[in-house]
């Protein structure tokens, strides 16, 4: 595949998938911070590894972190974009090494529209509810995130897999409401 055509290969699935996010934070009352979600996908940082290691079926920081065992652009991604659970490591004041932090509600239901956009995207018209579920479960990411964050991500995968979009994403937006305002 030519330079071009990877440019806008991997210009137009990032911005797919934005589009996806963004309408899936606007049905969970997160507009504002659907239209936050990845812009910076478009630095050069992670746009141009992004355009070099374009597929179309998978993740480009996986070429990058094969050809350099690991990946800049996810680095930098991961360090920027709160809706990931490896942006909340800290040290924890306990044990004195690092962990990760329970994530802020609204990120977790952010993280939840963003993994449900990119199943569309990569699985394409074969896309069914369980698909964000079962890539969740078959990776050793809930083994490491901090358990609070997982129970709650793996609720709402659970959710739409089990009683579809419209119900998830109604309970989404009722949820994220009383957390906000028992918050005050």
């Amino acid at each position: 595949m030519n330079t071009l055509r990877k440019f806008f290969g991997h210009f137009h699935t990032v911005t797919r998938h934005r589009h996806i996010v963004i309408k899936n934070c606007a049905r969970a009352g997160l507009l504002w911070q659907g239209l936050k979600h990845d812009l910076s996908k478009y630095s050069p940082t992670e746009f141009i590894p992004g355009v070099k290691y374009y597929t179309g079926d998978r993740s480009p920081n996986e070429g990058e972190r094969r050809d350099l065992g690991y990946s800049k652009a996810w680095i930098h991604h991961k360090g920027r974009n709160r809706h990931h659970f490896e942006y909340w490591q800290d040290i924890s004041t306990q044990t004195h090494k690092y962990e990760y932090m329970p994530m802020p509600y609204r990120y977790v239901a952010e993280m939840f529209c963003d993994r449900v956009a990119a199943s569309k995207i990569y699985r394409g018209k074969e896309y069914v509810d369980s698909d964000p579920l079962n890539y969740f479960v078959g990776r050793h990411a809930k083994s490491i995130m901090n358990p609070k964050t997982a129970e709650e991500l793996e609720e709402l995968l659970r959710m739409l897999a089990e009683k579809g979009e419209k119900h998830t994403f109604k309970y989404l937006k009722q949820e994220i409401k009383r957390r906000k305002k028992n918050e005050r």
